[in-house]
């Protein structure tokens, strides 16, 4: 998410700085993330970035 939003500023995806902000407590460790945490943000919010992904895809 950090290198497609460096590559093109004019480029918006919703919750871009949360979904940096949960991979690095991920990846880093830096808090516990309960299994029912991130099945939360699965099924809230996988959606529509595959939309806008989807359609960034498509409009090049």
């Amino acid at each position: 998410m950090n290198r497609i939003l460096n590559s093109d500023s004019t480029l918006t995806f919703t919750s871009s700085r949360k979904i940096v902000d949960t991979r690095n407590r991920i990846i880093h460790g830096y808090d516990t993330v309960s299994d029912e945490v991130i099945w939360g943000i699965i099924v809230r919010h996988l959606p529509t970035l595959k939309s806008e992904v989807e359609s960034f895809l498509n409009n090049p």
